[in-house]
């Protein structure tokens, strides 16, 4: 099993840093299909060059890399036991080596295992099937698009879409809601997987396991292939677009599957999927455990054409071709004049210090006094990938993470420690947005998932606290230089993700008559 271990170290390696050939393709399109001088065109190439400098650094692609989901399909008499437990060890590798980042946690204590092992991760899937080689397929699907997964129960009543009901059209209707009330906090643009049918348990692995599809496939059953170009054609009408600031493309990929039911249920559950989707398979030669083949083309195949000034260079566009925006540089600790200066839709680039803070972090200092003079600060929801040698901590992946879950934090703690700007993906609340009013703070969207993008701009690891948090909880103290992020919300009580969600709701109701007869 030495070379079986080899060859699951390989595939997690290449699913957390090399998204393959048919997702970029997806991405590409998407791009084509955007303004470029605007805010979702920016956040389109940033994506792009984070993609090729995440396979150039084999440094994984979002820092996020989510619960490694393992489904393996293995011949009779194969020994699933010795599998299981050289997945484990290079899963423990993989962690070490940086290529994921530590991302179990007791759910009673709040413990990071530190090695991704723990009850119930991985979660490996086993089944035995009549062919010689062994099948494993891997997804790593972040906590941020796994929080917008959503199940519906038929018959039900739908926020601007009315009744749906148990057929097609039903159907229809909540899939549209569920890329609806995603907006950008599940890093859109995204693909998401249906599952039709099952209970509320076989529904949901139902719909994950569309995700393995190949993107451009066709569904066989030409009902759920009409369902999934409508649908792909549909979502993007919503104007929701790339990380929720408006645009054309908010949806990548729509797959659709189906199986039986209870009469008395009908479920229709759907796995939201980030742009980042990143999942890879090898077959395997079962009596030496090497690869024999990769089941989904190399990205390395297809190139994103972003070069490396792409992004940089769209901050500024983006800016100028903007009614509202303007580029403003920003050096840490920032005054209260400062931030009273800026609206909605400018480009700020961060210079000096910041902070990541998330959930444990928030829930101490509701209680707790900080470590640190966080007066003029900058905190950034964030939790990175990080490795340390004998020179120190290193920054190896270093996107935003979801804000939305420090809503019923972080306004107090604006106020408490005079915090002026938090940085994240997704946008925030009414309670935030009222303190960011009252006390004279913004709120900054950075690029979800760009992990290696923003890596790049820390320059220094100046210190951490609370390690006992676990690494991606800890408060690290970073030294960044042209760290860029859109205002989304400012202190004039204006909110972009406020805007976006009453626009997309209103165009949402546009799909409520039937479609399928």
């Amino acid at each position: 099993m030495k070379l079986f271990e080899e060859s699951m170290y390989r595939l997690i390696v290449e699913t957390s840093t090399n998204l393959p050939g048919d997702v970029r393709r997806a991405v590409n399109r998407g791009r084509a299909s955007e303004d470029a001088a605007t805010r979702a065109g920016l956040a389109l190439a940033t994506i792009a060059q984070n993609i090729e400098m995440a396979e150039q650094e084999v440094s994984p692609i979002c820092q996020d890399t989510g619960m490694p989901t393992f489904i393996v399909h293995t011949p009779v008499g194969a020994n699933q036991i010795e599998m299981k437990k050289a997945i484990y060890s290079a899963v423990i590798r993989a962690t070490k080596d940086g290529k994921l980042r530590p991302n179990s946690v007791d759910s009673l204590t709040g413990a990071n295992s530190g090695d991704n092992l723990g009850p119930g991760t991985p979660v490996i899937h086993f089944e035995q099937w009549e062919q010689d080689q062994v099948d494993v397929r891997l997804i790593l699907k972040g906590g941020g698009c796994e929080n917008k997964n959503i199940q519906y129960s038929l018959p039900a009543e739908l926020e601007g879409l009315g009744k749906a009901g148990r057929d097609l059209d039903g159907i229809r209707k909540c899939i549209m809601h569920a890329v609806y009330q995603a907006q950008g906090q599940g890093c859109s643009a995204g693909f998401i997987g249906v599952g039709i049918g099952g209970d509320r348990t076989t529904g949901y692995e139902l719909a994950k396991h569309q995700l393995f599809r190949h993107v451009e496939d066709v569904n066989p059953n030409e009902d759920l292939a009409k369902l999934e170009d409508y649908i792909l054609e549909n979502a993007n009408k919503l104007g929701i677009g790339t990380m929720g600031f408006g645009g054309e493309v908010t949806l990548l990929g729509c797959k659709v599957g189906a199986m039986n039911r209870l009469p008395a249920s009908f479920f229709v559950s759907v796995a939201y999927n980030c742009w980042a989707f990143r999942r890879q398979g090898v077959l395997i030669e079962p009596e030496t455990g090497e690869i024999t083949d990769w089941l989904y083309e190399a990205g390395s195949e297809v190139q994103m054409n972003a070069s490396s000034e792409t992004a940089a260079s769209r901050v500024e566009e983006s800016a100028a071709n903007d009614s509202q925006g303007r580029e403003v540089v920003l050096q840490t600790p920032i005054s209260e004049e400062q931030i009273r200066s800026l609206r909605v839709g400018d480009v700020v680039v961060i210079r000096g210090e910041m902070h990541t803070g998330r959930d444990a972090l928030h829930k101490y200092l509701m209680d707790h006094d900080a470590p640190i003079d966080l007066n003029g600060a900058v905190i950034y929801h964030c939790g990175p990938v990080m490795m340390q040698d004998e020179e120190g901590w290193h920054v190896k992946a270093a996107g935003p993470t979801t804000s939305i879950r420090e809503e019923p934090y972080q306004g107090d703690i604006l106020k408490k420690f005079g915090i002026r700007a938090v940085i994240g993906k997704g946008g925030m609340g009414p309670k935030t947005l009222q303190a960011l009013q009252e006390h004279g703070g913004v709120y900054l969207n950075a690029i979800g998932g760009a992990a290696q993008y923003y890596a790049r701009c820390i320059k220094k690891v100046n210190g951490v606290d609370f390690m006992e948090f676990g690494i991606p909880e800890a408060m690290w103290h970073l030294e960044v230089d042209g760290f860029a992020a859109i205002v989304t919300m400012d202190s004039h009580g204006n909110s972009l993700h406020a805007d976006v969600s009453k626009d997309s709701a209103q165009k949402l109701a546009m799909f409520k008559e039937p479609v399928f007869s």
